[in-house]
């Protein structure tokens, strides 16, 4: 079974002052980097459209996400039930989505086929690969970003 998303602002989780920089606990490690579980996530620019999910451990390893939405509004992904399990969730409104950017000279693309996924009460995270979705590991994103 499966529980479809929907777009939802991402403000709320990384402009509250008294929260300071939101940490993320990688409930499953990210495919390549199995020894970092602790990052945070730090706002790059200042639309709230771009951050910067750095790892405690190794500040060098950071990788540039963003919220979906606003570049890809119909982008709905439908999240398995071992993805709530595993973030110890039951509510799909409290999920965030966040797309691993890729920045190149004549591009920049999103990864919409393995968003992650953070639940927003617990900061609990991971990256989902969805199979079978026919969403690309590279859209490219609106050259105006």
């Amino acid at each position: 079974m499966t529980t479809r998303t929907a777009s939802r602002p991402i403000e709320a989780t990384v402009t509250d002052p008294s929260l300071g920089l939101p940490s993320i606990t990688m409930a499953v490690p990210m495919p390549g980097f199995p020894s970092h579980r602790e990052f945070v996530l730090v706002r790059l620019n200042d639309d709230g459209l771009l951050f910067a999910l750095t790892s405690i451990d190794n500040p060098e390893l950071r990788f540039l996400v963003a919220p979906p939405e606003p570049f890809f509004p119909d982008y709905a992904p439908e999240i398995e039930n071992q993805v709530f399990a595993a973030l110890n969730t039951k509510d799909p409104d409290r999920l965030l989505l966040l797309s691993v950017i890729t920045a190149g000279q004549d591009e920049t693309t999103a990864n919409l086929l393995a968003p992650i996924v953070v639940d927003r009460d617990s900061m609990r995270a991971m990256q989902v690969v969805l199979s079978g979705s026919g969403y690309p590991v590279r859209a490219i994103m609106n050259r105006n970003f």
